[in-house]
């Protein structure tokens, strides 16, 4: 293989008393996909944020084509063509796809901007990267996948060598995932060096040509996708086998239904939905993005208004029209954006675990028992091995998993009897995964009900007794667990619609 264009040699980087990375060794050759992986706290974000300038390195080095470079900020890396995309896109909503695309290199004619010749060289990048889109549009008016395709024009305006990927398609649809392979293939093509982060092992066998693997601030790894089985790579950094993702039959009660859903209608699309939920089952819902596994969640949580049904739980018929009526019925919501909807991501750990409790916690009105609150966080944190070094920390700091953790947790701090869980291990790594899935089998087996939405079609095989699939907004099977043989035969059951 010819030399690599970018190498990065002995990257040390330390927080205080933590070390985040020892000596680690990182190359990207032309044209190359790399995945980049590792469990939480592994020192991936930390390794790209210095790729990119966001964090000086404590010492090595990085060179770029021969060249040894050192960058201060994001600009000194964007000029020498590093560019990262993201999970959370910073475009900005309210600005045209143009106006976005050369944000912070604008055209000007005279002293005024050229938005005619902005415009023209926007379309002229979008086509070349197969997007159809008006650059007059607003950015808020285009879906998640189409926003990302304008992030990555906007990097190859800048003339980027390299792009960083961070969870890209965690938040897209299957075809508007399949939309992105293409055109990281395309940029393939062309030369372009691209870093794919992603917990989703599948695309990363599918799309990277080479991996590197971290574990606690050191490479493992690193190697040829094609050398490689999936089985090796999780291996590497999980450290024990995937047991948590191998189905075991589980006893659960055959009496009345602890959750009974009758003719639930939320809107023209979604009715006449009708299910249970027995004591200690794990109820999956499968179906494609649009489907309406979100909305039933947020309908039995009072998000959503419910136009007609019925909801019970324990035989009590409940009577639903907010988030409070759902939660003294006996609902706890994991919602599908931890960060926008689960967290106060400006508030400490403590704060966001004992959030649904602070009424129980109160001393007398608004003074809450700092005693208490201390006690059950700590506890919470021991028993789901939430990893923090204080219930102090700002919930901003912690790692996907350890957020997803914490808002678990505190739901199961209210007694719920069933859990509401949407896409419970979105964004986590496989390690997270499992203990996620450990904690929600542990959470059943005390008798509680559990309605499980994941586009994971593994987990859902892996963590559910039975699965109900949905189509435009209709449940059109119901299956159990040990009547499914492989993945492949649920997935054309999601698509035979």
């Amino acid at each position: 293989m010819c030399d690599a264009i970018l190498k990065m040699e002995g990257i040390s980087k330390r927080f205080g008393e933590t070390t985040v990375l020892n000596e680690v060794d990182f190359s990207l050759h032309k044209g190359e996909v790399h995945a980049l992986i590792g469990g939480n706290g592994a020192g991936k974000s930390t390794l790209m944020k210095i790729m990119t300038g966001v964090y000086s390195k404590d010492s090595g080095d990085i060179y770029i084509e021969g060249q040894l470079v050192s960058f201060k900020n994001r600009e000194d890396a964007s000029k020498n063509g590093i560019e990262m995309i993201f999970q959370e896109l910073s475009l900005v909503q309210s600005m045209t796809v143009a106006e976005n695309i050369f944000l912070g290199n604008e055209l000007h004619k005279s002293i005024v901007l050229d938005e005619k010749t902005m415009n023209e060289k926007a379309k002229d990048v979008l086509l070349s990267l197969g997007i159809d889109i008006d650059p007059k549009d607003r950015v808020e008016t285009l879906s998640v996948g189409l926003s990302q395709m304008v992030e990555i024009a906007k990097a190859v305006v800048k003339n980027a060598k390299i792009l960083v990927f961070d969870e890209p398609t965690a938040s897209l649809s299957d075809s508007e995932t399949r939309k992105l392979f293409q055109l990281i293939n395309e940029l393939k093509g062309k030369g372009v060096m691209m870093v794919y982060i992603s917990h989703r092992m599948n695309e990363i066998m599918d799309i990277a040509d080479a991996i590197t693997i971290l574990k606690d601030g050191k490479n493992v790894l690193t190697d040829k996708i094609a050398n490689l089985r999936l089985e090796e790579i999780v291996s590497y950094f999980v450290g024990e086998s995937s047991s948590g993702f191998e189905w075991k039959k589980r006893e659960y009660s055959s009496e009345d239904p602890i959750l009974k859903v009758n003719n639930l209608s939320i809107n023209e699309t979604i009715s006449e939905i009708t299910f249970d939920v027995k004591k200690g089952e794990i109820l999956g819902i499968a179906g494609l993005m649009g489907s309406g596994r979100t909305e039933i969640l947020e309908t039995l949580f009072g998000i959503r208004t419910l136009q007609s049904g019925e909801i019970y739980i324990d035989s009590q018929k409940c009577s639903i029209n907010n988030t409070r009526d759902a939660i003294k019925s006996g609902f706890g919501l994991v919602p599908e954006d931890r960060r926008k909807q689960g967290l106060v991501l400006s508030h400490s750990v403590k704060e966001n675990n004992i959030l649904p409790i602070l009424k129980t916690l109160s001393l007398f009105k608004w003074v809450i028992n700092e005693k208490k609150s201390q006690k059950v966080t700590k506890e919470n944190v021991s028993s789901l091995n939430i990893k923090t070094s204080s219930i102090e920390k700002k919930i901003s700091l912690l790692s996907g998993g350890n957020q997803q953790k914490v808002v678990i947790s505190k739901w199961l701090n209210t007694n719920p009897k069933v859990m509401l869980l949407d896409e419970p291990t979105a964004g986590v790594d496989i390690g997270a995964k499992m203990e996620i899935i450990n904690i929600i089998r542990d959470y059943a087996d005390e008798g509680n009900g559990v309605v499980f939405v994941s586009s994971e079609l593994a987990e859902l095989l892996a963590a559910c007794d039975r699965i109900l699939v949905l189509y435009d907004g209709k449940i059109i099977n119901d299956m159990k667990r040990e009547t499914i043989s492989c993945e492949e035969e649920l997935q054309h059951a999601i698509q035979a619609g």
